[in-house]
């Protein structure tokens, strides 16, 4: 089983339902419909509403190709002296997305853009626009993009409230299924706070309602026509729809709107702690009467989280009310909220419960240093940078993680040639622990022609050696 990035679609439902009368007593009884009204339930009306704010996201990527792959071979190249012949070949993928304002900001997913060397919306009645990107956040898997309208006002959808959402409500997922035209289709919202995996950080909305390949970025409203989700993605091992489809919390894609949508940029908010869900042995060893909340492991020295008080082996049981079971949730509740915000976060230590007001922060840089490793050495090409809690963020690692980060390797380089990869935390260097990029660099320098390099890459510790 795995996941397919889709794009959303649906499909306008009209549904039969029986009248339904109370007989002496209370109880319910089936009554015969009486008029078309009393037999016909259609969503025509919000279909109407919503269905022009909702668009096609085309984005298209030159790429380079060989003309025959036999050209390729260095041996072949030798022996005749021919040079590869390249054609340049135009890749389009194909999303959805979401006018959220009239003056054309449209929402839609950052998988559906990313890469695009040029993006063009499409709208429902046809009119195509040149689209640029406003800003894109792959960890939340949103980007904001703009076109020109020349004055024109666009129909839009109103954000609804996704924290009021409830498993069983019936929903729209509008969107441009295999690239067939806009679509509908009808379900109920399956399971909230559902995540994917668990090495991912987002919280997603479940729902049966049918969604498929080309369904990315589209709209996943209520039955009264506000926007509940932004869709993403689908779970299936065919790629086709099996009802189990994602969308991504429309309080959240709000909050990513109105931080990049007014010419500024979204800035995450943090907290400062990990932790892991309470098991039943925990629970029972800390005098909880079932297994419940986030008991945290790890605080960031002055953090939010620190300056409020929290401490290794405290119990967050919710924030703002709401209830959070796994770190995924509680980043979720603390991203729908900007820096500066003071959620109320429900603490559970010492045996008794309490209210901790946390004001959030913008996650810190320092310390800043980043370099692109030149010379002559295994990671000659690769662009390295101290670990700090907005760096790791950024790569959805550990906030607590320090050292220096790989953050990018340039094509054909030794770095490339030997594998490496962003995400890569370089360790050590011929036994010399590295804690800052300036580290690294003298580290290497003095390697003289031969390199043991230690890195940590995905929970995993690797090691390279390297002579020259």
């Amino acid at each position: 089983m795995m996941f397919k990035v889709i794009r959303a679609a649906a499909i306008a439902a009209v549904i039969s339902l029986p009248s339904v009368a109370l007989a002496a007593g209370g109880t319910p009884k089936e009554v015969i419909p009486q008029s078309m009204m009393q037999m016909q339930l259609s969503f025509a009306p919000v279909v109407k509403k919503v269905a022009p704010a909702v668009v096609n996201v085309y984005a298209r990527t030159v790429v380079q190709q060989q003309v025959n792959p036999l050209f390729a071979d260095p041996m072949f190249q030798r022996f005749f002296g021919i040079t590869p012949q390249m054609r340049q070949r135009v890749e389009q993928s194909l999303g959805s997305g979401v006018i959220v304002r009239s003056d054309g900001l449209i929402l839609t997913n950052n998988h559906v853009i990313q890469g695009g060397q040029e993006i063009v919306v499409a709208l429902a009645d046809k009119r195509e626009f040149k689209a640029k990107v406003v800003q894109a956040d792959a960890r939340l898997d949103l980007a904001l993009l703009k076109v020109d309208t020349k004055g024109e006002k666009l129909p839009t959808v109103t954000f609804g409230d996704s924290d009021k959402a409830q498993v069983g409500d019936v929903v729209l997922a509008i969107g441009d299924p295999f690239g067939v035209g806009q679509t509908v289709t009808m379900g109920i919202v399956s399971a909230q706070a559902r995540t994917q995996s668990a090495s991912s950080d987002a919280v997603y909305i479940q729902t049966d309602a049918a969604i498929n390949p080309g369904n990315s970025g589209g709209a996943l409203v209520t039955s009264d026509g506000r926007l509940l989700g932004i869709n993403s993605s689908i779970y299936s091992n065919s790629g086709g729809n099996i009802g189990i489809g994602f969308a991504i919390p429309s309080n959240l894609a709000k909050r990513f709107v109105e931080g990049a949508g007014n010419g500024g940029t979204f800035q995450m908010a943090w907290f400062g702690g990990e932790g892991q869900s309470v098991t039943g042995a925990i629970a029972s060893s800390i005098g909880l009467s079932k297994p419940e909340g986030v008991i945290l492991k790890s605080i960031y020295p002055g953090s939010p989280a620190a300056k409020a008080g929290l401490k290794v082996g405290d119990v967050v049981m919710g924030i703002d009310g709401y209830p959070v079971d796994d770190m995924q949730s509680l980043n979720y509740r603390v991203t729908t909220h900007k820096p500066g915000d003071g959620p109320s976060f429900k603490v559970f230590s010492d045996g008794k419960y309490r209210d901790v007001k946390v004001v959030l922060a913008a996650p810190p840089s320092r310390p800043k240093r980043t370099a692109v490793i030149g010379g002559r050495t295994p990671l000659t090409g690769a662009k390295v940078e101290n670990l700090s809690p907005a760096v790791a963020i950024n790569l959805g690692m550990d906030e607590s993680a320090t050292g220096v980060v790989i953050t990018g390797i340039a094509p054909g380089t030794p770095s490339a040639g030997y594998g490496f990869r962003p995400g890569d935390i370089v360790r050590a260097v011929n036994g010399k622990e590295i804690r800052s990029v300036e580290d690294l660099k003298q580290a290497l320098a003095a390697a003289q022609g031969h390199w043991l390099l230690v890195v940590d890459r995905g929970g995993s510790r690797l090691s390279l050696s390297v002579n020259g």
